[in-house]
């Protein structure tokens, strides 16, 4: 596989935008274990090689296990994950794969049970930005196995 182009380079601005929204997701407050499961399963969804690589990096360097990590897709069937982990999880899957499916209220009031506005807000922001992230490394396909956590 052949990246495409380099979409940094040809829009800085807007690559400044989406590391905006990441700013903004990590300064919110957003415990960074949901961060990165969520980030994670997103790309899972969405198949971006290149964000797997990135985040299930980013997950290690933070404390997540090998086991949680690998039962990520599967996480309905196992007791590796919180009921909050759970509902974010849950979330993040209603709102990547949007297009299939409503959001229900009975989704929402589930994961209002763990997340107050602002942290459903900050959670919301962070499935939109890895879902942008995704669609830019599989549109250009960005190529997987370089990135190094800081």
């Amino acid at each position: 596989m052949k990246q495409r182009l380099n979409y940094a380079q040809q829009a800085p601005a807007g690559m400044q935008a989406m590391l905006d929204m990441e700013k903004f997701v990590k300064g919110s407050g957003l415990d960074l274990t949901i961060f990165e499961l969520v980030k994670t399963r997103a790309s899972q969804i969405n198949g971006c090689a290149y964000c797997l690589d990135m985040h299930t990096k980013d997950a290690r360097k933070a404390g997540e296990t090998e086991q949680r990590l690998y039962a990520l897709s599967a996480w309905r069937e196992t007791p590796f994950y919180t009921e909050k982990e759970r509902a974010a999880l849950a979330w993040t899957e209603a709102l990547t794969v949007i297009s299939e499916n409503e959001v229900p209220d009975t989704l929402y009031d589930m994961v209002r049970n763990h997340f107050d506005e602002k942290e459903l807000v900050a959670l919301t922001m962070a499935i939109v930005a890895i879902n942008g992230w995704n669609r830019l490394a599989i549109a250009f396909r960005t190529i997987p196995g370089s990135y190094q956590p800081q």
